[in-house]
């Protein structure tokens, strides 16, 4: 019999074999490294730091974009990657690709524009954020947003005329593109920069103060930073966007023509009406105690204490974080929001003393009236402030005019309200009053038509917009609208006037409902059909 040959043995891996091969075994970083010693990278790796610059800003000089508008195809690469590079949600998107349409001497002419942060040179997102959750860097220009401190008002998007701000559900705050500062800290171009193929964007340096005398100081009728956007005049955008094709004023966003409604913010809805009912509640308390009535004073001052009270329960729902709300007054300095704040902090206060004053029955005549007139005087600048916080984003259906009108005539028209529901009790039939609420309710509908009439315009203007927006999408909310103020503003006190309907409380509290409703309904248009000016491309996202 044979002899039974034995197999070779597997050679025995020890603890120290295993070490010592996973030490040979190159990291992530090694492997980098050596790919880029022996030129294996992709081309684009080789040369996309010539698309920043070799040298930090030098004083007065910072950061910015600089697109070459000729050679972006629309490909929407930089849109990808700054998507995966930041890990934005779903439908969050830092960076847009938009399109430019018109003609000149019969040619058509098509030119397509990618945007970003502008970084401006006087940020108007900066400037309105309540808490100072904006920082522009001293030395790179670059206007940072700080997570931490963001409390989710959504004041910044309101006032960036580009729609850059962008705000996550899931987080409860606002992010907005940072021009990928930690990379070009280490000189490494932006994700944007790195991705797109034709080289059509770059980072370079900029004099914010040459910025700044070209655009206040350029023609109206012609855009010096680009066609069809926002003027640059307010912020001094510091994007520099270079084209060989003539920058004509025929030139047209390819969608100007889109009728999107706006965010309604609910929270901001009732917020707005409850504030000023609460005041014009409070302005009657300070007539009717300057004419003795203590009792009228005494219910009108509780009942705005009310409203107020919960109106700022309300308006916390409003925000994306409220637990930091207590931050809201830091910038005062600048933000209509953080004044708002404080006027209506300052007026809930006092018209809470008062109403204890009230109650109690202490205080002298003297004393009563000067607390009712501080209650009322807070509340006037609080409607101020309310007033002033969209007006400054240059929107312009919240114009002055726009905005004035509906916020000063929902004051007198729910405080002449709660001034009947107050008196209501009472056999004397207030004909004055029921005649005032008439008027006031008429002029306030008649100043809201007249945005109507832009509708057959000629060109496209954002105004014209948000009448096809009223008479198209939102017509139902706009016949809802008119319908309660007429029946609650006219059709009621005109009835009790004539005799047809006895002054009673069912028929003071119908008509406070009717005309909160209707005035709610006014506050939801208010948001919905505002359509700015924005970046090519801005409106259809």
């Amino acid at each position: 019999m044979p002899p039974v040959q034995e197999l070779p043995s597997e050679p025995t891996t020890t603890l120290i074999d295993a070490l010592l091969a996973e030490q040979r075994s190159l990291t992530a970083v090694a492997r980098f490294a050596r790919k880029h010693e022996e030129h294996a990278l992709p081309a684009q790796a080789r040369f996309y730091r010539d698309l920043i610059p070799l040298t930090k800003p030098a004083p007065g000089e910072q950061y910015a974009f600089e697109v070459d508008l000729d050679q972006c195809t629309g490909c929407k690469g930089c849109v990808t990657a700054c998507h995966s590079l930041n890990g934005l949600d779903d439908e969050e998107s830092w960076r847009s690709v938009g399109l430019l349409l018109g003609g000149i001497n019969g040619e058509a002419l098509q030119q397509t524009v990618t945007t970003a942060c502008h970084h401006c040179a006087d940020p108007g997102c900066l400037n309105g954020c309540p808490v100072l959750a904006y920082e522009k860097d001293p030395v790179t220009g670059i206007v940072r947003h700080l997570d931490d401190q963001c409390i989710g008002c959504q004041y910044c998007v309101m006032k960036c005329p580009y729609d850059v701000p962008k705000y996550s559900a899931r987080l409860g705050i606002v992010r907005k593109c940072d021009l990928c500062h930690q990379r070009l800290a280490v000189g490494e171009a932006p994700a944007c920069v790195q991705a797109c193929p034709n080289e059509a964007i770059k980072v370079t340096l900029t004099n914010p103060s040459s910025l700044m005398a070209a655009y206040r100081g350029a023609a109206t009728q012609e855009n010096p930073f680009l066609a069809a956007s926002p003027a640059p005049d307010y912020t001094l955008p510091t994007t520099i966007y270079k084209t060989q094709r003539p920058q004509v004023a025929t030139l047209r966003a390819a969608d100007e023509t889109a009728l999107k409604p706006q965010p309604a913010h609910w929270p901001l809805v009732f917020l707005l009406v409850l504030s000023q009912a609460s005041v014009g509640g409070a302005s009657g308390a300070w007539l009717a105690a300057a004419a003795g009535q203590s009792l009228a004073a005494t219910r009108l001052v509780i009942l705005s204490v009310v409203l107020m009270a919960v109106d700022l329960g309300i308006g916390a729902l409003h925000l994306g974080r409220p637990a930091k709300a207590w931050r809201v007054f830091l910038g005062w300095r600048k933000s209509w929001f953080s004044r708002e704040a404080i006027a209506f902090g300052g007026y809930f206060g006092t018209a809470c003393l008062a109403a204890t004053m009230l109650v109690s029955g202490r205080g002298t005549g003297a004393e009563l009236n000067v607390a009712m007139a501080a209650v009322a005087l807070l509340g006037f600048a609080a409607v101020f402030c309310s007033l002033m916080l969209y007006v400054d984003t240059r929107r312009e259906f919240w114009s002055g005019f726009h905005t004035g009108t509906r916020f000063v005539g929902s004051t007198a028209l729910l405080g002449l309200a709660v001034w009947l529901v107050t008196i209501s009790g009472e056999p004397t039939i207030p004909n004055a009053a029921l005649l005032a609420l008439i008027a006031v309710a008429l002029v306030k509908l008649a100043c809201e038509s007249t945005v109507l009439r832009h509708r057959h315009e000629t060109r496209w203007t954002p105004l014209k917009r948000t009448a096809r927006l009223m008479l198209g999408q939102l017509r139902i909310a706009l016949g809802l609208r008119i319908a309660l103020a007429l029946l609650g503003g006219v059709v009621l006190p005109g009835a009790v006037i004539t005799g047809t309907l006895s002054f009673s409380i069912a028929t003071a509290a119908a008509l406070l409902v009717l005309l909160l409703t209707g005035e709610l309904a006014e506050r939801y248009l208010f948001f919905t059909a505002v359509s700015p000016t924005q970046m090519p491309g801005g409106l259809a996202t």
